[in-house]
C-alpha cells in the first residue's frame, strides 16, 4: 500500500502564503516515490496580502484555504479535517505564510502562537509517533509544537536561531542541501529557501527531506 502524506500550506506566494517552489518540489517528489498526499489549509484570513511585484502590502482580504487552493489544483481540505490515523506523516513547507498563517512568528519571534487547528493536527502526528516535516522558516514553530529540546534547522541566520532557542528549541546549523533529524521527536528540517540561491538549489534539501520522511513513516 503506498504511504499517505498529508501537506499543510499556508496561502499561495512566498511573501504572504506558502512558497511556492517547495511546495510543487515537495509534492512532486512525494509523487516520485510512489506516495500518495492530500494538502490542507487553516480556512482563516491570511495575516494580509503583498503585491509580489512591488513587495509592498495591499487592502486586500483574502482566504488561506482558499488561496492555497490553487498550489492544490483545487485538491484541497480544511485542516481541521486532517486527522493522524488517516496519514502516515505530514509535511509542512515554506514561505511566510508559516510565519504569518501558521504561526505570528514573523511578527512576536519567540512569543509566537502556532495557529489552533494546525498546532492541534502537528500535535496529534506526534503523538502517534509519525514524522514530521517541517522545510525553510516552518521549524521555527518546532519548539511551540513539539516542546523544549526538539531539534531543528533553518539554515545559519543567527537572528532566526536565537528566537528559535528561545521557544526551548534546539537549533542546528545546516547547509542547503542537507537535513536535521530528530529521531525522539521524527522531526525532520531543511533550510530550503532560506539558503538556496535557485530552485535547484532549495530542491536538494527537500527532495532528501521527503525521502526521509517515507523512510521514517
Amino acid at each position: 500500500m503506498n504511504k499517505r502524506i498529508a501537506v499543510i500550506l499556508s496561502g499561495c506566494g512566498v511573501f504572504d502564503g506558502s512558497e511556492i517552489y517547495e511546495s510543487v518540489i515537495t509534492l512532486l517528489r512525494l509523487d516520485q516515490n510512489g506516495a500518495e498526499y492530500q494538502c490542507f489549509a487553516p480556512d482563516i484570513t491570511q495575516h494580509h496580502v503583498i503585491n509580489h511585484v512591488t513587495g509592498e502590502e495591499v487592502p486586500e482580504s483574502r482566504n488561506v484555504l482558499v488561496e492555497a487552493a490553487r498550489l492544490a489544483r483545487g485538491n484541497i481540505r480544511d485542516v481541521v479535517e486532517c486527522e493522524a490515523a488517516d496519514y502516515d506523516a505530514l509535511i509542512i513547507p515554506g514561505g511566510f505564510g508559516a510565519a504569518k498563517n501558521l504561526s505570528d512568528f514573523a511578527l512576536t519571534g519567540a512569543d509566537m502562537i502556532v495557529q489552533a487547528d494546525v498546532l492541534k493536527v502537528v500535535q496529534g502526528f506526534a503523538e502517534a509517533k509519525k514524522p514530521v516535516g517541517l522545510i525553510c522558516i516552518a521549524p521555527a514553530m518546532a519548539g511551540k509544537l513539539f516542546g523544549a529540546g526538539v531539534r531543528c534547522t533553518i539554515g545559519n541566520d543567527g537572528e532566526t536561531a536565537e528566537a528559535i532557542q528561545m521557544t526551548g528549541a534546539e537549533h542546528v546549523d545546516c547547509p542547503v542541501h542537507d537535513i536535521v533529524v530528530d529521531e525522539a521527536n521524527k522531526l525532520v528540517t531543511t533550510p530550503a529557501y532560506m539558503l538556496a540561491g535557485s530552485i535547484s538549489e532549495a530542491a536538494t534539501g527537500i527532495n532528501r527531506l521527503v525521502d526521509k520522511i517515507l523512510e521514517m513513516a
